[in-house]
């Protein structure tokens, strides 16, 4: 079915790569009209008929001059995120920082600034990324991470909470894991231990029940979903779309 997110007016952050393109590209082939915004520009080449914008969300007033002068917006999906192998003996206090500075506390600044258009216009779809190793399922090697992505979701909940009656839905995506440009730096990192790239990249489709990774057009799918009307009554949820992992 096509024409899903026609006449809605989307911002999407890491958009360069990975989800964040994925999602792009699909809600604009289903009719919106996308922000698509990344740190890095030149990462957001080739998205044709997509307006593009350079964007560290890390910069609490460019991000709110992005939202507040590129919206308003009917759908928001705050993708950009970093995943640190660490756990709670090795994770540093600057690895603490950036991830709950990237993970979480863009994603809230996010909000903040979309929601007042959202609310005087009486609806609006906010799509925060978690992840399936969060409070949904303890992953390891993966504590700051797991803790900021916890953090996506119970921040989620509870805006939700607060601006249900407002007609704005909040939800968040748990992936298990996708097979992005983010997730060949990973396998890059294990690759030693795990004694090459090959061994790395098999251990992560060991621990996927279907016996295999997720495609970012696969969840770009569940975001067009969830930004559309089919889902109006649907919010506070964290999504869990993990190829059976959580089983």
């Amino acid at each position: 079915m096509a024409g899903r997110l026609q006449g809605k007016r989307v911002f999407v952050s890491a958009a360069g790569q990975g989800i964040g393109r994925a999602a792009a590209i699909l809600m604009a082939q289903e009719g919106a009209d996308v922000l698509a915004t990344d740190r890095d520009v030149a990462k957001l080449r080739g998205l044709e008929g997509i307006e593009t914008q350079g964007l560290d969300v890390l910069d609490d007033a460019a991000l709110r001059d992005a939202i507040t002068r590129g919206g308003p917006f009917d759908a928001m999906f705050n993708c950009a995120g970093f995943v640190h192998q660490n756990t709670a003996l090795t994770c540093t206090d600057d690895e603490w920082d950036f991830a709950f500075a990237l993970n979480a506390r863009s994603m809230w600044k996010a909000m903040q600034a979309a929601l007042p258009a959202m609310i005087e216009r009486g609806r609006g779809s906010i799509i925060n990324m978690s992840s399936a190793a969060s409070s949904i399922k303890g992953a390891p090697n993966r504590f700051v991470y797991g803790a900021s992505k916890a953090a996506v979701v119970g921040m989620t909940r509870a805006a939700a909470a607060d601006v249900v009656k407002q007609g704005i839905r909040v939800n968040c995506l748990a992936p298990g894991t996708v097979e992005t440009p983010s997730w060949e730096e990973r396998v890059a990192a294990n690759a030693e231990e795990a004694g090459g790239m090959e061994q790395a990249r098999a251990a992560f489709v060991a621990r996927q029940a279907m016996g295999r990774l997720a495609r970012p057009e696969e969840i770009a799918s569940l975001i067009v979903y969830l930004a559309s009307d089919e889902s109006a009554f649907m919010t506070g949820q964290a999504v869990v779309i993990d190829g059976g992992w959580t089983l």
